[in-house]
């Protein structure tokens, strides 16, 4: 399945029907007067969040959706079938958003089920039998019916994860969520074999929770280099970060300080989370140079440093245990969920 993050889509809501204009004729009535019905609403616009959706590749092939019409009315002051809503079903996290410059936020799907409905179905036209009063026995005016509404949005998907994997490219983060889930992350000798976001889900001690995967960010990311940072988007939502720093690299502070550098310039609070730095690939080292390498790193983050290898599930069990505590113990205001009440999972 192809990955899309990003979509721009064209919704209108059905306009109302027209109201009617009739007379009743009957054979024993000897006035019969207006008996026009009024037109039926037009259908809505509705966003409903679903499972089971982490993409919105669909939107890449159909980009124009409108509701139905109201029907008209009818005589015998029959009233027109309203228009059926337009159901639009969208991935959990996906964000709604003006198209103008600032792309303004309209509306954020964060929970199965949830349902928004945007665009307002026009109203129905007024029959003539409406307007019938004392001094107009026979009306024949009746409304056209208001017209929907229309509006070009974007689309934008935030994964919906509980904890969140950055660092520089070939750091280890594809391995690492291959050993700890069924994710099947592709795994390569070389820089950015991750370029969309995998998500995967974590069992341990009994509990699971959601971790997401992200491209690798290098210095310059903010301004576009490599893959950029468009991605970032994706672990925003995210209770904990497990920063992961490649033992094999040339400088492990350096290493970590160019992410650290790239989330700051990003923004959205991503600095300001509650963050696991671990050293990854220590299979390859010897317990001295492993000690000191993560002592340097410690001093570089001011943090605890975690010894592990994806490869060989060294320190892993480890990693896991101080995941769980974060998401279980969040830190005040570190999560953008925390109205949506303590029970909160994406499984």
């Amino acid at each position: 399945m192809h990955f899309l993050d990003q979509a721009k889509i064209f919704i209108k809501s059905g306009d109302g029907g027209p109201g009617a204009v009739s007379f009743r004729r009957e054979k024993y009535i000897e006035y019969g007067g207006p008996d026009g019905g009024n037109g039926g609403k037009g259908g809505d616009v509705v966003f409903e969040a679903v499972a089971g959706l982490n993409t919105l590749i669909d939107f890449r092939y159909t980009q124009h959706f409108k509701a139905r019409r109201g029907t008209p009315g009818a005589g015998r002051d029959r009233t027109g079938a309203g228009g059926d809503d337009l159901v639009i079903e969208v991935p959990v996290g996906t964000q709604i958003l003006a198209d103008d410059d600032e792309r303004t936020l309209l509306a954020d799907l964060t929970r199965t089920g949830e349902r928004v409905v945007f665009l307002r179905g026009g109203d129905g036209g007024r029959g003539n039998a409406s307007y019938k009063s004392s001094t107009n026995r026979a009306p024949r005016q009746h409304g056209p019916g208001w017209p929907g509404e229309e509006m070009w949005v974007w689309l934008r998907l935030k994964l919906l994860a509980d904890a969140g994997l950055v660092g520089l490219p070939n750091a280890g983060k594809s391995t690492f969520i291959n050993a700890v889930t069924n994710a099947q992350a592709k795994v390569g000798a070389y820089a950015f074999t991750t370029t969309r976001p995998q998500l995967g889900v974590v069992s341990h001690k009994g509990r699971e929770f959601v971790i997401a995967d992200i491209p690798g960010l290098i210095e310059g990311a903010a301004d576009g280099a490599g893959i950029g940072d468009r991605f970032l988007g994706h672990i925003e939502r995210c209770r904990v970060l497990l920063h992961l720093v490649d033992a094999n690299g040339e400088d492990v502070a350096t290493s970590y300080r160019i992410v650290r550098d790239e989330l700051e310039a990003y923004g959205a609070g991503l600095t300001d989370k509650p963050v696991i730095v671990a050293l990854n690939k220590v299979d390859t080292l010897d317990d001295e140079l492993i000690a000191a390498l993560s002592a340097e790193l410690a001093e570089e983050s001011g943090k605890p440093v975690m010894a592990l290898s994806g490869a060989s599930g060294a320190g892993v069990e480890a990693v896991l245990d101080k995941l769980l505590e974060a998401i279980d113990h969040p830190q005040p205001g570190s999560d953008e969920r925390e109205d949506a009440g303590g029970d909160w999972s994406p499984i």
